[in-house]
């Protein structure tokens, strides 16, 4: 038994704001506050009423009100995301599928009406046209994109782009090196040099290239005492972290990619300048059929009996750490699917 004074008559409104901040403490459950009441209430004037002759007030459910306190939460979360990519210009290499394409389609629809700019580089310009004509369609004209053919394995290229972009384009944001493959499953020595060549050039020189050739602007760009800011993101791989039969090559280019990122991080520690890496498991994307040399069978085997993370996953969280406060570094995330422990580890159900 315990006293409280009877309450007065309240609107619907206020009974809410009680509510929405009776909700950001301790309370966990769904039904209404009178229900939490015990069965018999003292009150200062010593009547004893019973819960059922409380007064009642036509206020909404809990469920109701964390169900609109969760979508305004994740409203201003959004509004707060596209307002810090207003009119930046972003790069993302590898942009013609997979992770790539998927990350275009994000940064976009994340911020569809704030000046945003997509630069899109792969080497099959066609597939980027295509994917800049969907991302018009989808969210307007409120993006510009900007697809530009660039094969990041030729140093000549990468050389070339900065000062191949229209003037309005060149002042960049957000680098996204995302351009990577991976050939074959042979093992030492068997490993055909045309594939280590290939795998290098692209993942490892490629990427440090690319960053290179951007970082200037990055470091040119606000007060001197800054020393500048930008975003640089790197898709790295679990097998930069735990190497495995059948991928020696393909490991020791994203061990050099997370190697690189993690020194150039120190090296960029009193600028502004952002340098994160986002590590996946396995992912559901052109990755497998480019290492079985076209082979859909065997690029379809791997994902049998599981479920893959898909490029859209990755995309998200490319996105979440573009638009952190400036002060904010996510700088290293693993990401596995949930029947994948480590870079060996998976379970499969049996079909």
């Amino acid at each position: 038994m315990f006293s409280i004074k009877t309450p007065p008559p309240t609107s619907t409104a206020a009974v809410s704001r009680l509510a929405a901040r009776y909700l950001t403490s301790t309370i966990s459950t769904t039904t209404t506050h009178t229900q939490t009441l015990p069965a018999t209430l003292r009150y200062p004037n010593y009547r004893t009423l019973s819960r059922s002759s409380l007064p009642t007030y036509s206020s909404p459910s809990i469920t109701t009100l964390t169900s609109n306190f969760l979508q305004t939460k994740r409203t201003m979360s959004s509004a707060a995301a596209a307002k810090r990519l207003a009119g930046k210009t972003i790069v993302i290499t590898g942009a013609s599928s997979g992770i790539g394409r998927s990350t275009a389609f994000e940064f976009a629809r994340t911020a569809p009406n704030n000046g945003l700019k997509l630069i899109l580089t792969a080497r099959r310009v066609d597939a980027l046209e295509q994917i800049a004509k969907e991302i018009r369609e989808e969210v307007g004209e409120g993006v510009q994109v900007l697809p530009v053919k660039l094969d990041v394995s030729q140093p000549e290229e990468v050389r070339g782009f900065v000062g191949g972009l229209p003037e309005e384009w060149r002042d960049i944001h957000v680098l996204v090196n995302n351009a990577g493959l991976v050939k074959g499953v042979a093992q030492a020595p068997s490993i055909a040099e045309a594939d280590i060549n290939v795998m290098f050039a692209t993942n490892v020189t490629g990427l440090i290239n690319m960053t290179q050739a951007i970082l200037p602007i990055f470091k040119a760009r606000g007060p001197a005492e800054d020393g500048g800011s930008g975003d640089i993101i790197n898709i790295g791989s679990i097998a930069g972290r735990e190497p495995y039969a059948g991928g020696s090559i393909y490991c020791a280019t994203k061990a050099a990619v997370r190697s690189f990122t993690d020194a150039l991080r120190k090296e960029l520690i009193a600028t502004r300048i952002r340098v994160m890496e986002i590590d996946p498991g396995q992912v559901e994307t052109e990755f497998s059929v480019v290492r079985f040399y076209g082979d859909k069978s065997k690029a379809d085997a791997v994902y049998a009996g599981v479920v893959p993370l898909q490029p859209a996953d990755i995309a998200e969280i490319a996105v979440f750490i573009a638009t952190r406060k400036e002060n904010v570094v996510v700088a290293d995330t693993l990401v596995y699917p949930s029947h994948q422990a480590g870079a060996g580890v998976m379970h499969r159900k049996l079909t």
